[in-house]
């Protein structure tokens, strides 16, 4: 299948690459997608990742009802204005109304809080921290799989803690290891950074991005930790008996990431080809394909594809033999290309004559015969190098694409341009900041620097950096 043109039409080429590469298919519900089993194992590759992580840092998993009396959500008042109009709301059951409308979760803070409510009633009891690997629902009027569904996949973590600062550090340390997993693992740079008053989560005191730039220049929000402070807390009456015996309110945090991860592999890497997944996290990392002649015995070729493939399997490498004897090699190539398969191994008879078999990797599209002896070491060694280069190349990407402009007049009409995102100063008055919603774009992330001088719109003294972009 030949896909569009990635430079000349990137939208298009996202939503292809999505169904051709068998990540996902199509769903009679609108706004949903059905994740395919390809595109389930890198999520779950994703996934047992960063539940190792989090484990690291005494969170632990539970399961939540998917369900929400409505009157939960009511409760922090800035929580249910920001999710109002995603919010799916059940009234009837079991063939009648029910007394008290139910929402499917678009989060759970506020069941979740509930739960603590009642488990937190003394200082020793904390810090208390949940992970939830889960589906939620945010009703979306311009679905695009992955990145905008109604329903998808995600973990979130809530903690609760005794003190704000305890609160502050477990927000910054899952930070790092979203930043971490995003570029070591996924080899995506990222920029992090505070959003926003009105780009934070609804109802935190402060939420913390991580951010990357696609291909087309718009911003991707990869993944977000807030502080929710004492607002959910106080909300819930969350009290607990503190070291002096005095009531007090445990600070939250909540931090989340999505099958938008998904989304963000396909799009920083992927080529006219069709997909190109780092090594780390793609669900076959190798495929070998014997090379099988027709009105042949092709027994020896088949014994040497699965003799490399046990042995690329004791060295934990995720590999698959392709001997379907019904397709050309040629069909099989394009297949896994179009899959982003990292490497893929090609031995055929002439190849065995010669004691080799040829290597080809997805990044470059190189081809190399490499002696049969040394076909371990090569691939254990080419992987590593793949995903070294697949990170270098979305940094140096990055920086490509940033562009330092003072003012809204001159780089507004610019983000019409594929390809460019803006550094610029901000007095962080919000009456400049929606002044970027006439060009289709927003703040992104507010960055440590102080480069620029003046406000992008209003002129007055800059507050910092900001990053602005349009966005998904």
């Amino acid at each position: 299948m030949k896909l569009p043109n990635i430079k000349e039409n990137f939208a298009d080429w996202y939503n292809e690459v999505i169904y051709a590469s068998e990540l996902a298919d199509q769903s009679p519900v609108r706004g949903c997608i059905v994740i395919r089993p390809y595109g389930t194992a890198l999520w779950e590759n994703m996934k047992s990742v960063l539940d190792e992580k989090f484990k690291q840092h005494g969170v632990q998993n539970a399961l939540f009802p998917l369900l929400i009396p409505e009157s939960f959500l009511k409760r922090e008042a800035e929580h249910i204005e920001g999710f109002a109009p995603e919010l799916a709301v059940v009234t009837h059951a079991g063939g009648k109304k029910l007394e008290e409308n139910l929402v499917i979760r678009p989060t759970s803070e506020t069941m979740i809080h509930f739960m603590f409510a009642k488990w937190i009633r003394s200082w020793r009891d904390l810090p208390l921290k949940i992970n939830q690997w889960a589906n939620v629902m945010r009703w979306e009027m311009r679905p695009r799989a992955f990145l905008r569904t109604s329903e998808f996949f995600w973990q979130e973590g809530h903690t609760a803690h005794l003190t704000q600062e305890e609160a502050n550090k477990m927000v910054l340390d899952i930070l790092k290891e979203y930043v971490d997993f995003a570029e070591n693992y996924l080899a995506i740079s990222v920029i992090t950074g505070l959003k926003s008053d009105a780009e934070k989560f609804p109802g935190a005191d402060y939420t913390y991005t991580f951010e990357s730039f696609m291909p087309d220049g718009k911003g991707l929000q990869m993944g977000t930790s807030h502080l929710l402070s004492q607002n959910f807390a106080k909300s819930f009456d969350m009290k607990f008996q503190d070291q002096e015996g005095k009531q007090s309110f445990p600070y939250l945090t909540s931090w989340g990431v999505s099958t938008r991860l998904i989304g963000a592999t396909v799009m920083a890497h992927g080529d006219d080809k069709g997909l190109v997944l780092p090594p780390k996290i793609a669900p076959i990392q190798v495929v070998i394909i014997p090379i099988l002649k027709k009105d042949a015995n092709n027994q020896a070729t088949l014994d040497a594809a699965y003799k490399i493939k046990d042995s690329l399997i004791v060295k934990g490498i995720r590999v698959l033999v392709d001997d379907n004897d019904q397709q050309s090699p040629g069909f099989k190539f394009n297949n896994w290309e179009m899959k982003g398969v990292p490497l893929r191994i090609e031995v055929g008879p002439r190849d065995l004559e010669n004691g080799q078999a040829i290597v080809a990797d997805r990044l470059g599209m190189n081809k190399e015969a490499v002696v049969l002896t040394n076909i371990i070491n090569y691939s254990e060694a080419l992987l590593l190098k793949v995903q070294k280069e697949m990170f270098e190349r979305s940094k140096i990407q990055q920086n490509k694409m940033l562009h330092k402009i003072a003012k809204l007049s001159e780089f507004g009409p610019l983000l019409d341009t594929d390809g460019i995102y803006i550094k610029t100063g901000w007095c962080k008055n919000p009456a400049c900041e929606k002044e970027l919603k006439n060009f289709k774009a927003s703040t992104r992330c507010l960055l440590q620097t102080h480069e620029l001088v003046d406000c992008f719109y209003c002129g007055e003294k800059s507050k910092g950096d900001v990053l602005v972009a349009r966005s998904y």
